[in-house]
């Protein structure tokens, strides 16, 4: 009777613990990674927000913690809303606003996500860019001597490597918002950033990720990755989709520094 009793208050506080407490935690991962043509560059990476329409405090909170790290570049990677319809999301408006108060060097640079595109893209796009983020279709952006390139959506939309490549030459960061393209990506890119995957949102004890939404299955679900002598990050975002659960897989956004 004891031990049953003992599961069932365990069960609960890992309940209560995973749909209330960790998903409104927020870490800062800081990683270090070693790149002459890049060295000294720090970089804010945020993905996979999904803010839902009563997150206004999130949202509010993450562009202060972003903020915070006093970065040279800001880099988001799509999924700013919540669910497949807009009534299950904070507005792509309001999002767009609060992220235009980002400060950071040399700019906010994002793609959208497959939500953002779910939802509406032209609007997604319009309400970033009039906030001052450049959102990247298919195209690149050179900044001081540094091009940042950003794909289209794998699962909603056409992404196409040669395009957004063209005319960049090393150093380039690039921007997809899932990781799956990584084999398609060309040697001279120095760092891929991606989300899209949550690290699996729900992780559990000697298994790890128990939903990965990719081809390669857990292979690329969290972390930095060297495939064929190219960087990725895949970042565990910051928002939940689906269920609103996270389990031993804290949200974060990610401090990158190029040493």
């Amino acid at each position: 009777m004891k031990i049953i009793l003992s599961f069932l208050i365990i069960s609960i506080f890992l309940g209560f613990w995973g749909i209330f407490i960790e998903p409104y935690i927020l870490t800062v991962k800081k990683i270090s990674i070693n790149d002459e043509q890049l060295k000294g560059l720090k970089l804010v990476f945020a993905s996979d927000l999904h803010y839902k329409k009563y997150e206004n405090f999130r949202l509010k909170r993450d562009v202060k913690k972003i903020n915070e790290q006093n970065a040279d570049i800001i880099i988001l990677g799509g999924d700013f809303v919540n669910g497949h319809a807009k009534g299950h999301s904070l507005q792509i408006e309001k999002i767009a606003k609060e992220f235009g108060n980002l400060k950071s060097k040399y700019g906010t640079f994002a793609v959208l996500g497959n939500h953002d595109i779910w939802q509406d893209a032209q609007l997604a796009y319009d309400s970033l860019s009039q906030n001052n983020i450049t959102v990247l279709k298919n195209s690149s952006k050179k900044v001081n001597n540094i091009y940042i390139a950003g794909l289209e959506d794998l699962q909603t939309q056409t992404p196409d490597i040669q395009k957004t490549l063209k005319n960049t030459k090393s150093p380039i960061i690039l921007i997809s918002h899932s990781p799956d393209v990584i084999y398609e990506v060309s040697e001279n890119v120095n760092l891929t950033l991606s989300g899209h995957l949550h690290g699996g949102q729900i992780n559990l004890p000697f298994y790890g990720a128990v939903i990965v939404p990719s081809k390669y299955g857990t292979q690329f679900a969290y972390g930095l990755y060297n495939v064929k002598n190219k960087k990725l990050f895949v970042s565990r975002g910051i928002g939940t989709s689906i269920l609103p659960i996270r389990f031993l897989c804290p949200p974060e956004i990610v401090v990158i520094e190029f040493i």
